[in-house]
């Protein structure tokens, strides 16, 4: 990312709605906000309230139905599919509730996946230290199934920062854990990216994991606020 971009998202005006029956349900009402480089920003809100639709937009998975999203100062609507999934591998990292590792490969081999895509010259040796920094050095040829659940998301969490993305979206990472599982994690993650300076979009119903970040956004039928 050019540093002279300062803002890492820019959302303008954009709505989403899909075809319900004949008839248009709108998910997303005409929002408007940016993202500075650096940023930890919350996305606060009710289940069903467009927080997780908001985020496939944001990476460029969907697109809106009106107004645009650029990330990095590019428009992704001027994109194609294969330039957005591109913009995706060189700026975005992903953490997912439901972990997404891939099954068929050990822990190291999902690590070194998005960076052998990226061209990553070193990337068993990156991916290693990755899960060293995660806590799971001894458990690199281990399978998903053999890991526990906070096991596996720190695989992921290694997987997202591996890469060195500018913009991390992590999307209910605690919602598959336990209390206590679940606060590890997001000590760890936010350690990890105060490390890195990544920019950070964080999906949760969780206010006191909301309230360790810069700026939250609250979510209510489709309109997104920002909490004083």
């Amino acid at each position: 990312m050019d540093a002279r971009v300062a803002k890492v998202v820019e959302v303008s005006r954009f709505t989403k709605s899909v075809d319900n029956g004949g008839e248009a349900l709108v998910i997303l009402h005409e929002n408007s906000f940016s993202v500075e480089l650096g940023e930890t920003v919350a996305i606060v809100g009710a289940s069903g309230s467009g927080k997780s639709t908001l985020l496939g937009l944001l990476a460029g998975l969907d697109l809106p139905t009106a107004g645009s999203v650029a990330l990095a100062g590019e428009p992704l609507a001027e994109l194609d599919e294969d330039a957005r999934a591109v913009l995706r591998g060189r700026l975005l990292g992903f953490v997912f509730q439901s972990f997404q590792l891939l099954p068929s490969l050990d822990a190291l081999e999902n690590v070194m996946l998005p960076l052998e895509l990226a061209g990553a010259p070193n990337a068993r040796a990156e991916a290693e230290f990755w899960l060293a920094r995660v806590g799971l050095a001894q458990r690199l040829h281990h399978y998903p199934k053999h890991l526990s659940g906070g096991e596996q998301q720190r695989v992921a969490l290694a997987r997202a920062f591996a890469p060195k993305p500018t913009l991390i979206l992590a999307d209910e990472p605690t919602g598959n854990l336990d209390a206590a599982t679940g606060h590890q994690i997001i000590e760890l993650m936010f350690a990890i990216n105060a490390e890195r300076g990544t920019t950070l979009i964080l999906v949760t119903h969780d206010e006191e994991i909301a309230a360790r970040c810069g700026r939250r956004l609250r979510m209510h039928a489709g309109r997104i606020e920002e909490v004083a």
